[in-house]
């Protein structure tokens, strides 16, 4: 008899909710029309897509009007990025030649800042320092100045879950006449948004947002884009569609899909004690697996992190190995670290923080969702422990 596995790797993907899954069926069955299309049917599907679009907005705290769909949130940042670096006056494009990031970024960003500079876009790259609790160090911004044009950090981290201080960076650059890139992926669906625009004066200062619905229990293949009013924006790619700046005809049941996570997720960010509730059993799960397994740590315990995830290194064992005896046992996680050509390589995002090689290549990350149970979570505390227990004694 096969048992249901345990997901704990919700910050990869989550399992699209009843809702999303409904209106992605609807729009496959009904709604198959082209939104471009100025007859009943493809009016019928616009006004679907303009209502999902309204949703989403409302998730994120900023006009409809300045909400793009793409294909995710890798697409959000090129095209964003791409789009605010094509404005650029002639005088900018000689005078800001930097962009600033941090070590701690997801790939889509560091792949992004490196192709800037191997095309000659920017001459130079910087990195903010990263704490030992894995949090971008604030005390020196000074290396955001005004020859950067662009300055990237996401909300809150991947790999550890490690909330960023995303409002004082932004104010940094928009100090220094930069434009403030944020990766949102994580953080939208799972915590409140608060994006400053003129109704909202008080929100975090960002000029471009990027975030995906299958994050967040919507569908794969569909982002969306945030770009601030005022910001100089010039299309990176051809098409009309999405107020011309991102052409191609829309995914129409991905963004009915997204439409409906993003309502419902903002019936679980109406009630706090539901995350209260969540975070609670991330922490229980955590003491309990360090209680369990001797020597094993959390890293970025020492810093404000979303309540869904949590990641354990277990010194001296390898990621991989005890990935693998958790898969066979019905856990699925990760490993914070990438296979490459047979071998396991230590995350960048933990070597960043300055944790210790042989503590990041034992790293596991396990993260929830809205739908984790204390029953999943005590069990899969016992399997770790199993696993973890096993490789020790064969290492003897």
């Amino acid at each position: 008899m096969t048992t249901t596995p345990i997901e704990l790797d919700q910050n990869a993907t989550t399992r699209p909710c009843p809702q999303a899954a409904r209106a992605v069926d609807r729009a496959v069955r009904e709604l198959w029309h082209n939104p471009s299309s100025a007859h009943r049917g493809g009016q019928a599907v616009r006004h679907a897509l303009e209502t999902a679009r309204a949703s989403v907005a409302r998730l994120l705290g900023v006009p409809g009007r300045d909400v793009v769909f793409t294909s995710g949130a890798t697409e959000a940042l090129w095209t964003g990025a791409r789009g605010v670096l094509d404005a650029r006056t002639e005088d900018a494009k000689r005078s800001r030649r930097a962009i600033v990031t941090t070590a701690i970024e997801h790939e889509a960003v560091r792949d992004l800042c490196a192709l800037l500079l191997d095309r000659g876009e920017v001459d130079e790259v910087r990195t903010l320092p990263i704490g030992l609790d894995g949090a971008v160090e604030t005390g020196d911004l000074s290396m955001i100045d005004g020859g950067v044009a662009l300055v990237f950090c996401m909300w809150a981290n991947n790999e550890t879950g490690v909330v960023q201080p995303v409002r004082a960076i932004g104010e940094a650059a928009h100090g220094a006449g930069a434009v403030f890139v944020c990766d949102a992926t994580q953080w939208v669906g799972k915590m409140p948004t608060s994006v400053r625009t003129r109704s909202n004066p008080a929100g975090v200062p960002i000029d471009v947002l990027a975030c995906s619905a299958h994050k967040m229990h919507g569908p794969k293949g569909v982002g969306a884009l945030y770009t601030a009013r005022g910001v100089p924006f010039r299309t990176p790619s051809p098409g009309t569609q999405e107020r011309e700046r991102r052409g191609g005809t829309e995914n129409v049941p991905g963004i009915l899909g997204f439409g409906a996570a993003a309502e419902a997720a903002l019936a679980f960010l109406d009630d706090p004690s539901e995350r209260d509730l969540l975070g609670g059993l991330r922490d229980r799960f955590e003491q309990r697996v360090l209680e369990l397994c001797p020597g094993s740590s959390v890293n970025g315990a020492g810093c404000e992190r979303l309540w869904n995830t949590t990641n354990i290194a277990f010194p001296r064992l390898e990621a991989e190995a005890i990935l693998l005896r958790l898969c066979e046992r019905g856990v699925h996680c990760s490993a914070g670290a990438a296979c490459s050509s047979g071998s396991l390589e230590p995350s960048p995002v933990l070597l960043a923080m300055g944790v210790p090689e042989a503590q990041a290549h034992g790293s596991l990350r396990f993260s929830l969702s809205r739908e984790t149970t204390p029953t999943e979570l005590n069990r899969a505390a016992g399997i770790v422990a199993e696993a973890v227990e096993k490789l020790r004694g064969a290492e003897v």
